[in-house]
């Protein structure tokens, strides 16, 4: 009887303990939950996934992934995880290590034939840590297809940042030039070294570039701003039907949050590469910033956060959708995070989040209405005439338009999109507001010269130029001289 007794107290007492925990986690969702409605109101768009102790205990998607079909967002709704990419990329340098097929130290000279001095040194562990002194890309965008040999002739002909190994410099076409290592040693295609023994192993069907059978309706359309909607990566990929160099091995991967936490899972488990290679994985190599307290690992950034604990994360943004990685391993903690549309504030509400987690007390600021959102839908939804459009936008947003950037970015938003009338609208209103920077004369340039105007776009040019500040970098000078040369030759 008195055995009976106490197996009764017993049960009760982990009873008691599990309907706490459970009150807690409940607690704890419904606060994550009203931050991201707050937040979805005011114009987010995505998915948030946490699992602690490798038990999931939140997974909710807000917000559209298309909006013309009323679908929405979940964590099965494929997305651009950007430059997230290069984790697997370095993932599988360490597995090629363990094989015993490349080393560490080795250097171009071993996969590449006559490259230039300065270069054939670099080693790729200055490759993967960001140190090898490369610059940031080549080619004219992320879908420029340059062939194979062309594209790394020019890369290794580009005049190097620094000497190799003595500082950190982010660098795209370092993690370009492990693909193609991965691609030499293996005698696959990168994607297909990545599905046959990354994705696979992790159980993985929905992570690629083009080699997964997405259904069409669970790939989310990204949105500019929240306004526009500009498709999805996946589309430019098929319509190409290959993978350009400037975005291979270094970005532009797409994946789901269900599937980043089977990966995240295959990682932890030790199912893909061992447990000495997670740790040089993840191990601190070469501060990011001279004042700042982060480092690069291998693809990912690592640093200690206020409780002391190791944090390994990296995120991805590709100028329209954003993806954040935030793992604490000493805590068991993953937080996975997709939005589809980047807007002010998108950026922080992972860590936002992560604070949430650990301060019961705690009650972020819900990320507010963007204004570069609320100019397009109102330059969207006009209707009247455009050459009137630059006056209406002043009347509405002066007031909110707090610098140069704020009217450039969608000027050459519209640019892009082949919308000229609209982009010399608000370039005009730019150049009322700020008459004395010379980036917006170098868009005004674009507009003219995109549109075979050739007296104004070297005018434009040309003022771009004379407006070079001697005490800051004059970053939109080179196109200026770019386009000033071409339209000479014409």
């Amino acid at each position: 009887m008195k055995t009976i007794k106490i197996s009764i107290i017993y049960f009760f007492i982990i009873w008691v303990c599990s309907c706490n925990q459970k009150t807690k986690e409940d607690v704890f969702s419904k606060r994550i939950n009203n931050y991201l409605i707050a937040c979805e109101t005011n114009g987010f768009s995505g998915s948030l996934l946490i699992s602690k102790k490798h038990n999931i205990i939140f997974n909710k998607g807000y917000g559209l992934a298309n909006k013309e079909k009323e679908i929405q967002n979940s964590p099965e709704i494929v997305v651009d995880i950007s430059s997230v990419t290069k984790q697997f990329t370095a993932t599988s340098i360490l597995k090629l290590t363990e094989q015993g097929l490349l080393n560490l130290r080795d250097s171009l000279s071993l996969y590449f034939k006559n490259i230039p001095k300065d270069k054939r040194d670099i080693t790729i562990h200055q490759l993967l840590t960001h140190s090898a002194g490369l610059v940031f890309g080549i080619g004219e965008g992320d879908f420029d297809q340059i062939p194979t040999e062309q594209y790394f002739q020019q890369l290794f002909n580009t005049e190097l940042l620094h000497a190799p190994g003595s500082k950190y410099e982010y660098s795209n076409t370092g993690y370009s030039v492990l693909g193609r290592i991965i691609e030499i040693v293996t005698e696959k295609n990168y994607e297909t070294y990545l599905k046959e023994e990354i994705f696979q192993v992790a159980g993985m069907q929905q992570t690629g570039y083009l080699l997964p059978d997405w259904n069409a309706d669970l790939v989310a359309n990204e949105y500019y701003f929240n306004v526009i909607n500009k498709g999805s990566q996946i589309e430019k990929y098929q319509r190409d039907g290959k993978i350009a160099w400037p975005l291979k091995a270094n970005g532009g991967i797409n994946s789901t949050l269900k599937d980043m936490y089977k990966w995240y899972q295959a990682l932890d488990d030790k199912k893909i590469i061992s447990a000495s290679s997670l740790e040089m994985l993840t191990t601190p190599y070469i501060k990011e910033y001279e004042n700042g307290n982060s480092y690069y690992a291998y693809g990912w950034v690592t640093f200690q956060s206020d409780r002391g604990t190791k944090v390994i994360t990296h995120n991805g943004f590709n100028g329209v959708s954003y993806f954040d990685v935030v793992w604490l391993p000493e805590e068991d903690i993953v937080i996975l995070f997709a939005s589809n549309s980047f807007t002010s504030g998108v950026s922080d509400i992972a860590w936002e989040v992560e604070k949430m987690i650990f301060e019961e007390n705690y009650t972020p600021e819900h990320i507010q209405k963007d204004t570069h959102s609320e100019i397009l839908e109102f330059s969207e939804n006009y209707k009247g005439n455009i050459d009137h459009l630059s006056n209406e936008l002043e009347k509405a947003f002066s007031s909110k338009i707090k610098n140069v950037f704020n009217l450039d970015r969608l000027a050459r938003m519209y640019i892009n999109e082949k919308e000229y009338d609209k982009a010399l609208s608000f370039t005009e209103l730019n150049n009322k507001l700020y008459p004395n920077e010379g980036v917006i004369w170098d868009t005004m340039g674009e507009i003219y010269f995109e549109t075979n105007q050739r007296d104004k776009a070297i005018h434009c040019f040309n003022k771009a130029l004379e407006l070079k500040s001697e005490d800051s970098f004059c970053f939109w000078c080179e196109h200026s001289s770019k386009q000033l040369e071409k339209l000479k030759l014409q």
